[in-house]
């Protein structure tokens, strides 16, 4: 009762005056996600089951970190998220940014390999090796990893459509070098609902695409035990105009519905909820992000106790990847996105994620260029080495606006679950295009916000001083193109058509009937099919996925 007259007292001496004496900033302060800040928090703001929600670092509800140590133990895992034009070129940047430190590699597919097809098909024509690297064959996988150990590394695969096509050549390189599979570490993406959502690199309809989903968790759970066979993206829902509350709900909806997929074709939980990984957004809200990632494990671990009724360990801590901010760069005074990196990444390494690729400064221009990854791997290194924050297992836990914030955003994400959960979930909202809706009013918000001024964007709205220098700039050789798309017909003209044609045959089948599709992707790679043969034969079984025309 003292505590309590004593906040009082201060509140109507101190800071009532204080605040007639010099005005607020702002008529209200708030969140993105819409959360209102107040002014100070005190202990008797807290819930009675304060101590409970907070738990120890490595334990259940997990809100504090998903290992004891946390990085007192081992730093996160430092990617930066690299590829471009060949295999050969991408291959030299992965071995580049291993020697400057890196300890996991990431790989970024071009628009012809993330959809599907082949770098000589006519649809691919201009987009070869652009935003990604091409990769077409079993012959470009081996190069890309050449003289890269696949035993020692941890290797993400952002690829979706078609994923377990990539992962099967993946897995049939590490078998070339003579490596047990069952020891491969890494992650595929493969989140195809997000792709409907926010970012639109989808081949199949959804019913066979959740079909690929689960046939990589039930070929992973028996052959490649540390593989994460799935990433659940937040990240693109964000960077197409979501809220922080909006990423972690949608997010968790399409997890929802990936695990009763895998439930209906005869997994248990406990089987796969273990290779289960999450990928996240790191934005400016500096104190909003590390609450958001606390609470999403909070809600993970409750979700898996309490609607999916987990009992192994291994299926209660959410692990997560995170990627700082792309659409929060700015082409104007491009330096300026080193601090806002530093800052992202900051929050990433306080709300405790695993792994983190810090973009680099000059990715709203254009494809960065070495000197630009280094110093976004160096952001991750200071962070790590010299800012002192990793030498603590939860440095802001127990923070009363941190709690305050991580329960906030948990109730908010509640609620939508519930909504979601009422129209038939994830699926359905999907279709009927709830999720979609509620991004896009989202963005036009802060966009309206940013143009009124509302919101200040450094250089953008405020503090411009005409026209920066541009810094040094990455350009991909037209001629590329050319070469690989030789490489390729070299490639057919020189493998067995009669094998390619009866693997292809086979495939057909099996894509017809309910046996796991990924034994026959990695046969198919192995005999030389291309990836577009694969998803080309896949198209002419399932067809391809029509978004519903909005008016």
């Amino acid at each position: 009762m003292e505590l309590e007259e004593e906040n009082k007292r201060w509140e109507e001496e101190t800071l009532k005056p204080a605040l007639e004496r010099f005005p607020e900033r702002k008529a209200e302060f708030m969140t993105t996600s819409g959360i209102v800040i107040p002014p100070l928090l005190v202990p008797e703001d807290q819930d009675s089951d304060y101590a409970e929600k907070l738990g120890y670092p490595g334990e259940y509800p997990f809100t504090r970190g998903v290992r004891p140590s946390m990085y007192r133990s081992r730093f996160w895992t430092m990617r930066q998220y690299a590829g471009y034009a060949t295999a050969q070129e991408s291959n030299r940047r992965y071995r580049y940014l291993l020697e400057q430190g890196q300890t996991g590699l990431s790989v970024a597919f071009d628009l012809p390999t993330q959809i599907g097809y082949d770098a000589d098909d006519p649809i691919a024509q201009g987009e070869v090796g652009k935003v990604g690297v091409s990769i077409s064959s079993i012959q470009d996988m081996e190069t890309l990893f050449q003289q890269i150990p696949l035993g020692e590394v941890s290797t993400s695969m952002t690829i979706n459509a078609p994923a377990a096509i990539l992962l099967a050549m993946y897995i049939s390189v590490a078998k070339s070098q003579g490596v047990e599979i069952s020891k491969l570490r890494g992650t595929i993406q493969n989140d195809i609902l997000k792709e409907y959502i926010a970012r639109g690199t989808y081949i199949f309809p959804p019913k066979p695409s959740m079909r690929l989903v689960t046939d990589v968790f039930r070929y992973c759970k028996m052959e490649i035990p540390h593989w994460n066979t799935i990433s659940i993206s937040g990240y693109h829902i964000r960077e197409a105009g979501s809220t922080a509350v909006q990423e972690i709900a949608f997010t968790m909806a399409n997890a929802i519905a990936y695990i009763q997929a895998a439930l209906e074709v005869g997994l248990r939980i406990d089987d796969f909820a273990g290779q289960l990984s999450f990928f996240f957004n790191a934005h400016n809200n500096f104190l909003e992000e590390i609450a958001k990632f606390r609470a999403a494990r909070r809600f993970w671990a409750k979700l898996m106790r309490d609607r999916f009724n987990a009992q192994r360990p291994s299926s209660f801590p959410l692990r997560f990847h995170t990627q700082t901010g792309g659409s929060t760069l700015t082409a104007q005074q491009p330096e300026n996105n080193v601090v806002r990196v530093t800052l992202q990444a900051l929050a990433a390494v306080l709300g405790g994620t695993q792994s983190l690729h810090t973009n680099s400064m000059d990715e709203a221009l254009w494809l960065p260029t070495e000197k630009a990854v280094r110093t976004a791997l160096r952001t991750q290194q200071i962070i790590a080495h010299e800012s002192g924050v990793a030498d603590s297992v939860d440095p802001l836990g127990g923070s009363f606006l941190i709690e305050y914030l991580t329960d906030e955003i948990e109730r908010k994400v509640e609620v939508y679950i519930t909504k979601i959960d009422e129209m038939g979930g994830a699926l359905a909202a999907i279709e009927n295009g709830f999720i979609q809706a509620e991004i896009q009013e989202s963005a036009y918000r802060f966009q309206q916000a940013v143009e009124s001024q509302v919101e200040t964007i450094i250089g953008v709205n405020a503090y411009q001083d005409g026209e920066s220098q541009k810094p040094e700039r990455l350009t991909v050789d037209e001629g590329l193109e050319i070469s690989q798309r030789e490489r390729l017909v070299k490639f057919r003209a020189e493998r067995d058509s009669q094998s390619v044609s009866e693997r292809l045959s086979y495939l057909e089948k099996a894509a017809r009937g309910t046996e796991n599709l990924l034994p026959v992707f990695i046969t198919c790679v192995e005999n030389n099919v291309t990836l577009g043969e694969i998803c080309s034969t896949l198209r002419k079984v399932w067809g391809e996925y029509q978004p519903p025309v909005a008016i």
